[in-house]
């Protein structure tokens, strides 16, 4: 696409925004650079110095003076400007639609609610470990933390990009094509955004395969019942991977095609099985837990996909030793173990976290709802939870869905739920920091927040 004079407006000055505009300038666009919130004067200044026009504080009817439009993921499609631009017949597309464009590298997508993050680490690490042998260069990029289109421009053929997906950032993608698409699982998350109906959030991470053809890959989690359903009893144009632990589904016909076998990971061939590694060769303190087995299972088959050999995906699943903010390992004190898992933004999330701490915990969660039900957790938490406290916006919320089923305190700033959690845990209990809800009531994001949590913990003295 000839991006020459074309005239561009840019919604949101985050940072996929700023990636954006600053790719389109580049490439000859006329750009906008339009932003609700306040841009630093700095950054005005330095994207002005590039030739982008910048406003900010507010949308002026310049933003409908174009030819069309990109929008960063954060906004929603039920806001203003999103009306008004397909009111006036405009084309909107995401940073990812837009980068996708320009992408010359071979592209790895991965979404699902849970486990794209460690899933899309994994895959990057594996291929960065094979590009040194073979002569390619592997691009972490998109929903785990750096925009696609601000790296996008270094790629070269054989080259390859693992793409972290948010159904945000797939809402606006048309003409995306993954070589390589992974969805992980899909449960209840976002659901504020998609009108409380998990098949319309479904219908979003769907758009990831949505261009792939005859020379492509998509791998999905089989023990995912909305996924199984999805995918049973119909023809793709493109090879499906199924990967799980669970066994097959009622006794029916298994399709997995990787998954464990007793405690090796295993890939199905028509000549046989291939065995890959063992479980206890990957699984440490700060990445334990079956779903990190099912993390493993994603990554290794699109290693496979990208022919990438056992050797090398095994020196990577040696030395991994997770992802912060997900189920990390803090500090023991007083014999008891603090774990940050500030990434939990869903009560799956915290359900696996639940599930991975040995013995019993303290847990700390709360902050902006997504519309969760957190009794479908009741029986969990009555098993593993010894204390809960509830911080943020929710905390009345979960107050009241645990009431009569654990000892609940409310605190009223994550400090005071660390000392409060401090004084509660006993030896050999683990402290679990699992929101199972989203940052921004009180933090940025959940980076910022993980963050903060470790530094009350590290302030914290021995009793």
């Amino acid at each position: 696409m000839d991006f020459q004079g074309r005239k561009v407006s840019v919604i949101g000055a985050g940072k996929s925004g700023i990636a954006a505009a600053e790719l389109l300038c580049s490439a000859g666009a006329d750009v906008l650079l339009s932003e609700s919130g306040r841009i630093e004067e700095h950054e005005v200044l330095r994207l002005q110095k590039k030739k982008i026009s910048v406003e900010h504080e507010g949308h002026s009817d310049r933003v409908y003076d174009a030819d069309f439009c990109v929008i960063s993921p954060g906004i929603p499609p039920y806001s203003q400007v999103v009306k008004n631009l397909e009111s006036k017949g405009i084309h909107i597309v995401s940073e990812i639609e837009l980068a996708s464009r320009f992408c010359k590298a071979k592209i790895v997508g991965i979404t699902g609610t849970d486990g794209k993050t460690t899933t899309s680490t994994l895959v990057h690490r594996i291929c960065e470990a094979d590009g040194l042998r073979n002569g390619y260069r592997s691009f972490s990029a998109g929903n785990i933390g750096v925009p696609f289109s601000s790296l996008v421009q270094d790629m070269t053929e054989g080259d390859i990009a693992v793409v972290e997906l948010s159904s945000y950032q797939l809402e606006r993608c048309f003409t995306f094509r993954p070589d390589v698409a992974v969805i992980t699982n899909i449960t209840p998350d976002h659901l504020n955004r998609y009108e409380g109906d998990i098949y319309r959030y479904a219908a979003t991470k769907f758009r990831i395969y949505a261009n792939q053809g005859d020379a492509d890959t998509l791998i999905y989690n089989e023990d995912d019942e909305l996924l199984r359903e999805h995918f049973a009893g119909w023809e793709f144009p493109f090879a499906i991977v199924p990967f799980g632990l669970e066994p097959a589904a009622d006794g029916g016909i298994d399709r997995r095609e990787v998954l464990v076998d007793g405690e090796m990971i295993v890939v199905r061939t028509p000549d046989g099985d291939d065995q890959v590694i063992e479980t206890a060769e990957f699984l440490k303190n700060s990445f334990r837990g079956r779903h990190n087995i099912s993390n493993v299972l994603a990554a290794v088959a699109a290693a496979r996909a990208l022919g990438i050999g056992n050797e090398v995906v095994r020196s990577v699943l040696r030395e991994f030793k997770g992802v912060e903010h997900r189920q990390e390992f803090v500090m023991t004190l007083n014999g008891a173990s603090w774990v940050n898992d500030s990434k939990a933004t869903n009560i799956n999330a915290m359900r696996q976290a639940l599930e991975s701490v040995p013995g019993t915990c303290v847990l700390i969660a709360g902050g902006q709802d997504k519309g969760n039900d957190y009794t479908s957790i009741a029986r969990l938490v009555r098993e593993k939870v010894s204390l809960l406290i509830a911080i943020g916006e929710s905390q009345g919320k979960i107050s009241a869905a645990f009431e009569g089923i654990v000892a609940v305190s409310e605190a009223g700033s994550l400090a005071d739920a660390v000392a409060l959690a401090h004084e509660a845990a006993v030896e050999g209990e683990t402290v679990l920091f699992s929101p199972g809800c989203a940052s921004f009531d009180m933090f940025e994001n959940f980076e910022d927040r993980g963050i903060k949590f470790k530094q009350c913990v590290h302030q914290l003295q021995p009793c």
